[in-house]
């Protein structure tokens, strides 16, 4: 079955920045991915799926994260993926860039003095980048619509 919309956030203020943007799209039943069961749960999102947490500090759990997103990613096909961060969020949006989808990434609202290191590995991958602070905006960041939170 083919979705149209994947929605990724690792667990903390990633995950609720997500489910803010996700109240413009919810008629379009998106797919959740993040970080820890019980986030699906609380927030009641029956068709979702959970993935390792990872980072650079760790390579094996990076890994795990890598072969989730991949098969979630190719399985679901969705057309769009959208993700507030971190790790498996970037992970999803390049493999949707091999399967043609629509990506984009919304670094956190915590980023405030400069952007993640996802955010920065975002401008290469990501249709659409944008940023919660104007500051950190300009010609060759990523873009400024307003703060979520």
């Amino acid at each position: 079955m083919k979705n149209t919309i994947l929605a990724v956030a690792s667990s903390g203020g990633h995950w609720q920045q997500l489910l803010l943007v996700s109240e413009a799209f919810e008629d379009m039943s998106p797919v959740f991915v993040t970080t820890k069961a019980e986030l699906l749960k609380q927030a009641g999102k029956i068709d979702g799926h959970v993935v390792a947490d990872c980072n650079r500090n760790r390579p094996l759990l990076t890994l795990t994260c890598i072969s989730q997103c991949a098969r979630i990613v190719f399985s679901r096909r969705p057309k769009v993926i959208i993700s507030t961060g971190a790790a498996p969020g970037i992970i999803c949006i390049a493999f949707g860039k091999l399967i043609g989808a629509k990506t984009i990434w919304i670094d956190s609202f915590a980023n405030v003095e400069k952007l993640s290191m996802s955010g920065k590995i975002a401008r290469y991958l990501s249709d659409k980048w944008l940023t919660q602070w104007e500051h950190l905006s300009d010609t060759t960041g990523p873009s400024y619509h307003g703060a979520l939170l």
